[in-house]
């Protein structure tokens, strides 16, 4: 008489999800692989030198394993954070002293912190082994934006405690935007947008408004970097390491040492 185990496995529920039994040898294994679609992101078989640890220093995985832990530690903590200038900052502190005793805004911050790190080594290393060149030209790119991405939510998920060190350090560094050629109020060719003898660009109207919703911090802009950082970033940086993983598998794997 067939065990419990073997008994689930036969039903049509099961079936459903798992088209293919265990992959026991090569070619169940694409079977598997080629119609599942989280696992058809990823090459059916790897290199050896490509699973050295020596080689991959495991970046890319600690990055996306930390990617993971900073969406489920982040959306747990937006049951307790308001994104008002009146509640932000004593919900940190409730988060810091009350809240499943700190652990979990702690997790999310180092959790960021580190996100930064591997990501900036992952890089480093994807450099060292010209992995960049032909035909991998496209996924570094794609590599590029995802840094821009990761340093976007570090940027964004630093006004949120609301303190008066994350109020004047979004100040210092959207001042900066002032200075982006054309769109900036500040920047280079800024005067060349021009209708009828008035400047388009000004500082009601350029980059920095648009990233903080105000000429100065403040709620409106709280409010807005609180949408960029749960919902906006983290849905395009998803989106773009799926499209990662899959160049990576139609390069033929991770690349080979040089």
């Amino acid at each position: 008489m067939p065990n419990i185990g073997e008994r689930i496995r036969q039903t049509q529920l099961w079936k459903s999800v798992f088209r293919h039994p265990m992959p026991l040898d090569r070619r169940n294994r694409v079977l598997v692989v080629l119609t599942n679609l989280i696992l058809h992101l990823h090459p059916v078989a790897m290199r050896r030198h490509g699973l050295r640890l020596s080689y991959t220093w495991c970046m890319g995985g600690i990055t996306f394993f930390l990617f993971c832990v900073e969406t489920i530690t982040g959306v747990l903590l937006m049951f307790y954070y308001r994104p008002t200038l009146q509640w932000a900052y004593h919900d940190i502190l409730a988060l810091r002293d009350a809240a499943s005793l700190g652990v979990l805004r702690e997790l999310h911050r180092w959790a960021g912190h580190g996100m930064v790190i591997t990501v900036m080594l992952h890089m480093y290393r994807v450099f060292l082994t010209g992995s960049y060149k032909p035909p991998r030209e496209f996924n570094w790119i794609v590599g590029v934006v995802l840094l821009v991405c990761t340093l976007l939510l570090s940027f964004t998920g630093y006004l949120l405690p609301a303190d008066q060190l994350a109020m004047w350090a979004i100040t210092v560094g959207s001042n900066m935007a002032r200075a982006t050629p054309l769109v900036g109020n500040e920047g280079p060719g800024s005067s060349l947008l021009t209708v009828d003898g008035v400047n388009m660009i000004t500082d009601s109207s350029d980059v920095r408004f648009g990233l903080l919703g105000a000429r100065t911090v403040g709620e409106v802009t709280l409010n807005r970097f609180y949408v960029y950082h749960c919902v906006g970033i983290p849905l395009a940086a998803a989106f773009l390491m799926a499209v990662h993983f899959w160049r990576v598998r139609k390069d033929g794997g991770i690349s080979g040492p040089l």
